[in-house]
């Protein structure tokens, strides 16, 4: 007998599970943006810890959450399609719901999600990286050092006015409604979605790796092919398959943060595409740049996905259609 599965309930699951992950672990992902936008000899912070500690005492302890607030609205429908698409192409990948997905239609279900949610990822990390990088920009502007005093009005016209940073002075806050108003007003909505090939290079793999490697590690924690997984086993699958999956595309995802960052400190280089940008970082960092907020992407997906476990392990999108379908009688 077919399993038949409630999109909407698989929705608000996905929604909720990315809003209380990414309350959770954003700082360690601003932290992972911010190292890996870092070039040789131009390093302001030297590892996670460091950064999170600079950030807080030039930014205040809210500086931490910049540009959380577009993650937090664009999180819910990014993860919310990415959870329901995977679901919705397993069910109908699988000859009698879930029992005989072969590993290989499992992969063709996760490639399947993350191309879906590339629809959302794209401008929520395009708008993201310019609120989280502006803080390192601004630290590397105040070291006279690193910033010859005629390399200082060459930052991206886009955001230069909140970028520019005159030495003594805070930079000025700059929100995600005005990045996107001057991107569309300057690019078109193709502003919006520059670095979408890299996106789907990273957003893809790590669905593929994702979804396959949750399911059957989850698999092994069943008392019986017909009960569900203990609730800590879900989790511990969930940080694991994450983790995982991250660390494996996290040279996609340099290229990304790379690609998406439209500001450049003194002497960073641009790129004209994902190609140019994978020979410059491979010629002048070498190949351990790629793995540069390996660590934080890592720490960032682990308990994200394992979050995202428990909100499915939970059911509280199936509680929340149960009570409307109640209410909806009793009416």
């Amino acid at each position: 007998m077919s399993q038949q599965i409630s999109l909407p309930a698989k929705l608000i699951n996905g929604g909720v599970a990315g809003i209380v992950g990414v309350t959770c672990v954003f700082p360690i992902d601003l932290a992972k943006t911010r190292l890996q936008n870092q070039r040789q000899g131009q390093q302001v912070y030297k590892s996670m810890i460091d950064c999170l500690i600079k950030t807080v005492r030039s930014e205040g302890y809210f500086g931490m959450y910049r540009g959380a607030a577009v993650n937090l609205t664009l999180v819910t429908p990014e993860k919310a399609i990415k959870l329901a698409a995977n679901d919705y192409f397993r069910c109908h990948l699988s000859k009698d719901g879930y029992v005989r997905l072969t590993v290989f239609r499992e992969m063709l279900a996760g490639c399947a999600a993350g191309m879906c949610q590339v629809i959302v990822t794209t401008p929520m990390e395009m708008l993201k990286i310019q609120l989280q990088d502006a803080g390192r920009l601004a630290a590397q502007q105040r070291k006279p050092c690193i910033i010859p005093s005629n390399r200082l009005a060459t930052t991206n016209a886009v955001l230069s006015r909140s970028y520019n940073v005159v030495p003594n002075t805070s930079p000025r806050a700059v929100s995600a409604t005005q990045i996107a108003r001057e991107l569309l007003h300057t690019r078109g909505i193709q502003g919006l979605y520059r670095g979408l090939g890299a996106t789907l290079l990273r957003d893809v793999p790590f669905s593929i790796i994702y979804f396959p490697l949750f399911a059957n590690l989850n698999k092994l924690g069943k008392p019986s092919p017909e009960e569900t997984a203990p609730f800590y086993w879900s989790f511990i699958s969930g940080c694991v398959a994450g983790s995982t999956a991250a660390v494996a595309v996290n040279p996609c995802d340099v290229v990304k943060t790379r690609l998406q960052s439209l500001s450049k400190g003194a002497n960073e280089e641009t790129y004209s595409g994902i190609i140019d940008c994978f020979g410059k970082i491979m010629k002048r960092e070498g190949p351990s740049a790629f793995l540069k907020g390996a660590g934080c992407r890592a720490l960032v997906m682990a308990p994200l996905f394992g979050i995202v476990q428990v909100m499915y392990f939970i059911g509280v999108g199936e509680f929340i259609m149960s009570q409307s379908s109640l209410k909806l009688i009793s009416d």
